[in-house]
């Protein structure tokens, strides 16, 4: 049979000799494979991935157009739900901003329990994802314990700020109130505890034979699309890019524990890499809020906060302050004219330029694979939309 007979035969535009052709295929925006409403356009040829468009935005509200019309105490609210498994580090960027627009001094009790939370939101926001990430390739179990963890965790950050997800703990000038009677200790029981049940993760998941193989290899990210598209957090660092702003321009008490915190790597830059970088932040979070609790402890008696004025005004001018999320860098562009109110404030967020970088991961790759691929890039849709 010749060629023009075969292609007589299956139709116009056929793309192989087997008689397939491309065929374009929709991931959302509500599928069971992706995170929230995020959608993925696929380009197809039979089970191999040829092009990929991720479409986002079906989340936007407008929060920076927002920002504009509230004043400096109620942003913070706004600025908490973009990342909702990582509130608190939201709240910081925001603060830390005004804060050096005022050029203001925190107290020290509030810069090291601000350390201290930060960190133990890292540990909530990892756990999420620690435990959802093997249940899509097929392990129901480890959430089950991942959320156990994250209970006791959760139990004391409701202690302190009275809620559960959006803390709204930060003030500028520090934090909102003095931390109850006998909490710390109760914080350094919850770290020891979920401490003592990690090997969950080290053994159950990563000890699977059947998680490696679907890991393993699978989705691979270069360092120069890390560096192209503006890659952060662990999953830049599995790639082999070593950065992180609580090491390379440390803020909140980062500079005093160099010798505690450590910037978890690796070089393959597959989904694999990118689960052990995360795991491996887990325990050292937990071994940077123990360190926290240390230094609090030595600390003498002394205010968490800074008394303000009734109404805050940033004084003219702009500012850009930048934290180490747990999902990667985040960073608030703050712009004022001596009002109350921010003239402009703009978002940088983690996920948004994370999540671009599908557009040269997934080509190559087959369907199969791509729930694994999407899983391990550790994104909030909201911290995309914005």
């Amino acid at each position: 049979m010749t060629s023009s007979t075969r292609q007589a035969m299956v139709g116009i535009g056929a793309g192989t000799e087997f008689g397939t052709s491309d065929m374009v295929l929709n991931i959302g925006p509500q599928h069971p494979s992706t995170h929230g409403v995020l959608r993925l356009r696929l380009n197809l040829d039979g089970e191999l991935i040829t092009a990929a468009e991720p479409v986002v935005g079906y989340m936007h509200r407008g929060a920076e157009k927002l920002f504009e019309a509230r004043d400096y105490r109620q942003i913070i609210m706004l600025a908490n739900r973009h990342d909702w498994l990582s509130a608190f580090a939201n709240e910081l960027g925001v603060v830390l901003g005004v804060e050096r627009m005022l050029g203001m001094e925190v107290p020290v009790r509030a810069t090291w329990t601000r350390t201290l939370l930060a960190e133990l939101n890292r540990v909530l926001n990892h756990l999420m994802f620690l435990g959802s990430y093997p249940l899509e390739l097929g392990g129901i179990t480890p959430i089950f314990h991942a959320f156990k963890e994250r209970e006791q965790l959760q139990a004391v950050m409701e202690e302190a700020s009275g809620g559960r997800m959006h803390y709204m703990f930060n003030r500028v000038g520090g934090l909102k109130e003095d931390l109850p009677a006998g909490w710390y200790g109760r914080v350094r029981a919850a770290v020891a505890a979920v401490r003592g049940r990690m090997d969950v993760f080290d053994n159950l998941v990563l000890g699977n034979e059947i998680f490696r193989a679907r890991t393993r290899t699978v989705g691979v990210l270069s360092p120069a699309h890390v560096h192209a598209y503006g890659v952060s957090g662990p999953i830049a660092r599995a790639s082999g890019v070593d950065f992180d702003l609580r090491r390379d321009e440390p803020y909140l008490a980062y500079g005093e524990l160099a010798d505690v915190l450590r910037v978890v790597t690796r070089t393959e830059g597959d989904c694999l890499a990118r689960f052990e970088c995360l795991l491996e932040q887990v325990h050292n979070a937990l071994d940077l809020a123990d360190a926290c609790l240390d230094r609090i402890g030595e600390l003498a008696p002394g205010p968490i906060n800074q008394r303000l004025p009734k109404v805050l005004k940033a004084p003219e001018g702009q500012t850009y302050a930048w934290t180490e999320n747990p999902l990667g860098v985040n960073g608030y562009y703050l712009v004022s004219r001596g009002d109350k109110t921010p003239w402009r404030l703009k978002l940088r967020s983690a996920s948004y330029n994370n999540v671009q970088v599908l557009t040269e991961l997934l080509p190559g790759t087959l369907v199969a694979d791509m729930v694994a691929i999407l899983g391990s890039m550790f994104f909030v849709v909201g911290d995309i939309d914005k």
